[in-house]
């Protein structure tokens, strides 16, 4: 066992399924989460003391109260169940993950179709929030849900902060905190993305959860930016020890609560081990001295 004196939430986030560009390209042959390597996953984070697992549901499970969302490559929910189960054995958090942005570009809320273009209105949210629900009664979280909210290309500022609201204070009546991507360190072409939520943190509750992803870099400069206005903020580093240890040493040196780990890339037998290495060599420095 790691023994951690600062870094309250050392996470690895699990895919179930996702939707951004890359993945969607193999939809199409995708393969259903394969739940004995998920299990062993699970394992292998407590090996290393992490103690936060995130779990990508999307279309990746089969929802009783929407069986229209169902693909080839969706599980039944006794698999999410038994995932929850053995998490909750090995003392590990379990937070649920469902996102919500939208973007035709991105395809990050195309899991939500045939609703994604309701866009917001009364049935969007009454959907969203049935889907929710069942998660939260499979996964019984005690602190979190996961949004996600990244890379929204189609929701003007006004609009993409009120859904994050409209999100916050759902979950807020089901004694849930929210936890949100901040894509503030984006430049370029796609700084749309930054401004976006650089104009959100001015409007948006504080209680929501900001967490930084940068796979190149790291973020001083935002992460204080956010503790300053009052944010919990956690990083999301790169696929290095290296690159983990340099996050860490930056959320410990300016209040950062947390690190979340991932590999965006499916959980099935043909992974098996990329994931367990990954968790094996770069989940030891979330706790590092």
């Amino acid at each position: 066992m790691y023994y951690n004196d600062s870094i309250q939430v050392r996470g690895f986030l699990l895919h179930i399924t996702h939707y951004d560009p890359v993945w969607c390209k193999e939809k199409e042959h995708e393969k259903p989460f394969n739940l004995e390597l998920g299990l062993e996953l699970v394992d292998a984070m407590s090996e290393v003391d992490l103690n936060m697992l995130v779990i990508d549901c999307a279309d990746g499970v089969r929802y009783d109260s929407h069986p229209e969302l169902v693909r080839d490559y969706s599980v039944q929910m006794t698999h999410l169940e038994q995932l929850v189960k053995r998490a909750r054995e090995k003392d590990i958090e379990v937070v649920p993950k469902l996102n919500f942005s939208q973007s035709a570009r991105y395809h990050h809320n195309d899991w939500f179709r045939p609703h994604h273009d309701l866009f917001d209105n009364a049935e969007y949210w009454r959907i969203a929030f049935e889907l929710i629900d069942e998660l939260i009664q499979i996964c019984c979280p005690d602190r979190f849900f996961h949004i996600g909210m990244d890379e929204d290309h189609d929701r003007a500022h006004s609009q993409y902060i009120k859904a994050i609201e409209v999100l916050r204070d759902g979950l807020k009546e089901r004694h849930l905190r929210t936890i949100i991507w901040n894509d503030s360190s984006y430049g370029g072409r796609t700084r749309v993305h930054a401004e976006k939520c650089i104009a959100a943190e001015k409007e948006i509750s504080k209680d929501i959860v900001q967490v930084v992803w940068d796979y190149g870099g790291v973020q001083p400069e935002i992460v204080k930016r956010l503790v300053k206005q009052e944010f919990e903020v956690w990083g999301a580093p790169g696929w290095s020890a290296e690159k983990v240890t340099e996050w860490r040493k930056v959320l410990l040196g300016n209040e950062g609560k947390g690190l979340l780990l991932t590999q965006w890339i499916p959980c099935v037998e043909e992974n098996r081990s990329k994931l367990l290495q990954f968790i094996r060599t770069v989940g030891p420095a979330c706790s590092s001295n």
